[in-house]
């Protein structure tokens, strides 16, 4: 009987010993219990801004940091730690709730919901209630809302909001915590203040200040009072190699240098592409025995001009080798005139397609006043097969046309031959506004290069994208459509 009871004593042991044994592998593993290095101490690991900023005891606390500098990460480490009652610089007796704010719902998922869900131990989470898709697979949905289990025993609430949702879906609730991912409109940041008062609760905020100085930089980072500043650049991540760091100054020009890569306001004034000088503007070469990937890229329109430029991308420098620009004429019309430069130009046709390709500005999906058919099919039927799949921010385009210019490190990689009239005018009187966004005036020729170099910056030739399964199939049909027609 004494042995009976001694072996089920140590095999309660076993089991007791092997679920503390997986738990220290579960938690070893995990983001949670990593975060910064913390789970093995390691020196060379921990994010000190990222410290600083947990450790402050500010009620508004914001990060103003560049791209990859980890102020993401600070702010979802943040969130959960309030939630769960974990925090390890503040004394959090109850159960909260709190508000993740970006800035539009498709934000929403790719970064700060993502970062949550990274972060928060599943076990913890007792439900997921989507806006959209299910809660059995919340990363590729819209989550309205978590409940998780803290230390006290008791379950605290995570919220997702969306500036674009408009400041009445701000109104009403009670927040201890709320956490802007990147600047929000002025009036969404009031009316969150008025959100705290009850609680006593918390406003931080983590962003890249891409829009200038605006209200945020007034009020918050010159010291308002009751706010704290931090800052992070690219050197205090331990965790971005200085091979990263390289290659991502390559492509960034002097003004984006302070933003993305220090997290600092800029001011917008004068010439928009001052980077813009005779050594960018050049004669028209020879480039028959070069190995070129070619870019034709369209802004279409009618009372406005239509524009095209047309890109040779050879290794990893750009040629703008001609322009077309006319205004009121009809589509068939222009197809007409670009296909006739895209011949002289030598450009090869689509193996697949059989035509020209092109990418379009995606409005030109949508139907003109009197018209049965979109610019896009219209382009499409008259022997151009134009791409939509654009990237239309003008300000990532407007930076990335300046970088390649003149990056930080002087290098030029974007050349435009002088027959190029009507793009190197629009060039030279592109200024900025008083809204820290350039002027929207004669700048169709610059609209098709920003679509032009709005993909892959590294890689040009990534415009052309793998056919998906059902386009394969689409392209198949078309064929064999064509083969029954004789």
């Amino acid at each position: 009987m004494k042995s009976e009871v001694k072996g089920g004593i140590l095999m309660e042991l076993v089991n007791l010993f092997y679920k503390a044994h997986n738990e220290f592998l579960k938690r070893k593993n995990h983001p949670f219990f990593t975060y910064n290095g913390w789970q093995d101490r390691k020196p060379e690991l921990v994010h000190r801004k990222q410290i600083d900023f947990h450790v402050d005891q500010s009620k508004s606390r914001w990060v103003f940091g560049g791209n990859r500098t980890g102020k993401t990460e600070c702010g979802a480490m943040e969130s959960i730690w309030f939630a769960t009652a974990t925090h390890p610089y503040r004394q959090i007796d109850r159960a909260t709730s709190g508000w993740v704010v970006s800035l539009s719902l498709q934000v929403q998922r790719d970064v700060a919901q993502a970062k949550i869900l990274k972060y928060l131990p599943t076990e913890w989470v007792t439900d997921i209630v989507m806006k959209s898709g299910t809660k059995q697979n919340p990363g590729s949905g819209i989550i309205d809302f978590v409940t998780v289990r803290n230390r006290l025993g008791t379950t605290s609430t995570i919220g997702f909001k969306s500036c674009d949702q408009g400041r009445e879906k701000f109104q009403g609730a009670a927040c201890d915590f709320i956490w802007f991912d990147e600047e929000p409109p002025e009036e969404i940041y009031d009316e969150c203040l008025l959100r705290t008062l009850d609680t006593s609760g918390v406003i931080f905020g983590t962003m890249t200040p891409l829009k200038g100085r605006t209200w945020l930089y007034e009020r918050i980072f010159l010291g308002g009072t009751g706010h704290s500043v931090h800052q992070m650049s690219w050197e205090d991540n331990p965790y971005l190699s200085q091979q990263e760091i390289n290659l991502m100054q390559m492509n960034l020009s002097t003004e984006q240098l302070e933003t993305r890569k220090h997290g600092r306001f800029s001011e917008a004034s004068g010439l928009v592409f001052n980077e813009l000088c005779e050594e960018s503007i050049i004669d028209p070469i020879d480039l028959s025995k070069e190995d070129i990937r070619w870019i034709v890229s369209i802004d279409p329109g009618y009372v406005a001009p239509t524009a095209c430029v047309f890109v040779a991308c050879i290794a990893e420098n750009f040629y703008v080798v001609d322009d077309y620009y006319q205004a009121g004429k009809q589509v068939d019309e222009h197809a007409v005139a670009i296909i006739k430069k895209c011949e002289r130009l030598r450009i090869p046709k689509d193996s697949v397609w059989g035509t020209y390709i092109a990418l379009i500005d995606s409005a030109s999906s949508c139907r003109n006043l009197g018209s049965t058919s979109t610019v896009a099919t219209q382009f499409r039927q008259y022997g151009i097969h134009v791409d939509t799949n654009i990237n239309k921010n003008i300000m990532e385009g407007v930076m990335r046309i300046k970088a390649l210019l003149k990056n930080a490190q002087g290098v030029r990689r974007l050349f435009i031959f002088k027959n190029c009239v009507h793009l190197i005018k629009e060039l030279w009187t592109y200024y900025w506004g008083d809204s820290e966004r350039p002027v929207k005036k004669n700048d169709h020729c610059i609209d098709a290069l920003r679509y032009a170099l709005s993909m892959d910056i590294f890689d040009a030739s990534k415009y052309r994208k793998s056919k998906t399964v059902l386009e394969e199939k689409k392209i198949e049909m078309i064929k064999n459509h064509q083969a029954n027609k004789f």
